[in-house]
């Protein structure tokens, strides 16, 4: 029996593996502290890929007479992709090769990416497809803050907060065992707030429901701090103590008053002014963002005015208090901790300081100038693919950019004007389809490796089986790949040797991960970081003395709305936005291969006055258009969703064919969140 951690979302549920002959089974970890033995639908049938028809198990080489893939050898296929990387880099530079990662890969695999591609290839071009998850919430956290850490504070502290707001944020589908500490919260007299464009099974466990238009959580939290400001109910002896800025955001949300917000968000004023009435009134008040308040292209400033509310009531750092991020993939947060962002250095270091060039170049071995600068960010590094000024090549690790990306047939398109395409996978992805070269990988159960919980947990996920013959993972591939470059250091394939260094290179980092290893985490059930000695307990709550600013105070930050870039006019008059469902996951390249797991393809969840007005009933097919493009799919008609808003799930092909590639200008994240749109019978 081995004990592990579920592969899907942030929440890194513990579970036992159980072999018996050749069959799998998922078990209880009750000892885990986060989930306590419960898991998903999802956790429950992780092993279904395990000797499952579609799993690659031989490298496939598209042959350049037919077209097709064919099967390949190791030899052949690492030579090959090596040939070509170094013809680009000798005929265009470094920059012609590009790296793509994903939010799922372990620390070390995250860790060896971003040193491959600095290393090995020499190149600035490499991000991730955590830039779409929590960048937002992470450049939000930097300012204020000083560090990015998505819960600053154990997810079992909410049990006992009196006011609990969810903003852009599902918990109930995503993330099911983490709803018993919604359950708990309540069962303890706390107040459940939930605000999003859709009544969801998260929202119908609330005791406030606010349904704003999709892109407006903004003005409703500037309208809050109107009313919370106009009230006295602000904190300040903490404000005074702790933080800098609050004049200019007082007198930037002056204008704010909640009539103004009911216009803009359609959220009626007196919700508001209760709402603000109950903050104010609470000893303990903790705020949590998601996706839907963060993926667009006001995410960043969305976030700072929720930390404002946060701020002004005088919550974080106390405990069972404050404001957290809820991250959503496996790995969202020791991603980009670690290596594969385009901007930053393991430890949470910035590549363009030259203290941290200088640490990482130390224990990489190589001389800090020989490292990149700063690449650009994913949706960027996609769209310039195959152009004058961006990469030929691109090597894909644990990402479906086919299915995830936004304007998607605009990034199908640049894919197919590369050079080469090389992919890493479990399966034959939509993305994987594409390539020129596609290399079989391990996934979770047959590997050892650490990852980062959504809490900031360091856990170690435990191999439990023998990979099928011909798979290799992630990190012999990279140090085949390297060893063909004739890089100048070697790269280890063990992976408890690759945390050590990758310990010595955060030590010192914002998320300094030096005193961890393989056994504490073990001994300990998870190292909270930054944890940076052997003799240090780790950091299960932050803030509590002072914040990660130099001068130990919080950034109150003031912004303003825009509103969505792209606004509902008399050709698309409707709001389209886009979200998971419980049996599901991301790109869902592996769930929608799981037997145990219901597929009924795409929908588009409309209300039952626009069916009336288009002329549609439940289940019968509508087309869905925007400026990018369309989808067909059933209607699924419920009056749970706004009349002028309609949803599609992400985890098939052709959401994201029509969601809008505008970017955040400072975290890069993609509006994914809202676009104007029209539907038709």
């Amino acid at each position: 029996m081995t004990k592990t951690h579920c592969p899907y979302c942030s929440l890194q549920c513990g579970m036992t593996l159980q072999l018996t002959g050749r069959t799998l089974a998922v078990q209880e970890w009750r000892e885990f502290p986060v989930n306590e033995g419960a898991l998903c639908r999802k956790g429950w049938t992780a092993t279904g890929l395990r000797g499952h028809r579609e799993r690659l198990t031989s490298p496939l080489v598209r042959d350049r007479t037919s077209g097709e893939l064919r099967i390949a050898g190791w030899d052949e296929a690492l030579d090959l992709v090596a040939d070509r990387l170094r013809m680009l880099r000798a005929e265009r530079g470094p920059d012609s090769v590009a790296v793509f990662g994903g939010g799922g890969l372990t620390n070390e695999k995250a860790y060896q990416l971003g040193k491959f591609a600095r290393v090995a290839l020499g190149t600035s071009q490499i991000d991730y497809n955590g830039r779409w998850c929590m960048s937002s919430a992470a450049s939000a956290a930097n300012r204020a803050f000083g560090i990015d850490r998505g819960l600053p504070f154990p997810l079992v502290d909410i049990e006992q907060t009196d006011v609990l707001v969810l903003v852009g944020s599902n918990l109930a589908e995503t993330m099911p065992p983490a709803a018993r500490h919604l359950d708990r919260l309540r069962a303890n007299g706390g107040h459940l707030v939930v605000i999003d464009p859709r009544l969801t099974p998260t929202a119908e466990r609330a005791d406030t429901f606010l349904q704003p238009a999709p892109g407006t959580d903004l003005p409703l939290a500037l309208g809050l701090l109107h009313l919370l400001d106009a009230a006295g109910a602000v904190a300040e002896e903490y404000v005074a103590a702790r933080t800098v800025g609050w004049d200019e955001v007082r007198r930037s949300v002056s204008a704010w008053w909640p009539e103004r917000v009911e216009r803009v968000s359609g959220v009626p004023a007196p919700d508001l002014r209760a709402l603000a009435v109950r903050l104010a009134n609470a000893d303990r008040v903790t705020v949590l963002t998601a996706r839907g308040a963060e993926q667009h292209t006001q995410g960043t400033d969305t976030v700072l005015a929720w930390i404002d509310v946060a701020l002004a009531l005088g919550m974080p750092g106390r405990e069972s208090a404050g404001y957290g991020a809820l991250t959503g993939q496996g790995n969202g947060q020791g991603g980009r901790e670690h290596g594969p962002k385009s901007d930053q250095l393991p430890g949470y270091r910035l590549i363009d300081e030259p203290a941290a060039r200088e640490h990482v170049a130390r224990v990489w071995g190589v001389p800090p100038a020989s490292l990149p600068g700063k690449g650009r960010s994913a949706y960027e590094l996609l769209d310039t693919l195959g152009t004058e000024d961006g990469a030929r090549a691109l090597l894909v690790f644990g990402s479906n950019i086919v299915v995830s990306a936004p304007n998607a047939t605009q990034i199908a398109g640049r894919l197919g004007e590369l050079d080469l395409l090389v992919v890493a996978d479990l399966v034959l992805s939509e993305t994987a389809a594409l390539a020129d070269v596609v290399l079989p990988v391990t996934q979770w159960a047959e590997e050892t490796g650490t990852v980062t919980n959504l809490e900031g947990r360091v856990i170690l996920r435990e191999r439990a089986v023998s990979p099928p013959d011909g798979v290799r993972t992630d990190l012999e591939v990279l140090a085949g790949l390297a060893e063909r470059l004739n890089c100048p250091i070697e790269f280890e394939t063990d992976p408890e040797r690759i945390f050590a260094e990758l310990g010595r290179a955060s030590a010192g980092g914002r998320a300094d991960y030096a005193g961890i290893d393989y056994q504490r985490i073990r001994d300990e059930q998870g190292i909270f970081w930054p944890c940076p000695r052997a003799d240090h307990p780790g950091t299960p709550r932050l803030f509590t003395e002072s914040f990660a600013h130099d001068d130990g105070r919080a950034r109150f930050v003031a912004v303003e709305h825009r509103g969505p870039a792209e606004p509902i006019d008399a050709d698309y008059p409707l709001h389209l936005t886009t979200g998971r469902v419980l049996a599901h996951y991301q790109s869902g390249a592996q769930t929608r291969r799981m037997k145990d797991l219901l597929d009924e393809g795409p929908f588009v969840e409309m209300h039952p006055i626009l069916a009336l007005r288009i002329g549609t009933y439940d289940g019968e097919p509508v087309v869905v258009t925007t400026r990018r493009g369309e989808l067909k799919a059933p209607a699924r008609v419920v009056d749970t969703i706004r009349p002028d808003t309609v949803f599609v799930p992400f985890h098939w092909v052709g959401a994201n064919r029509l969601t809008n590639d505008a970017l955040d200008p400072v975290s890069g994240m993609p509006e994914f969140k809202v676009c104007a749109c029209a539907v038709r019978a």
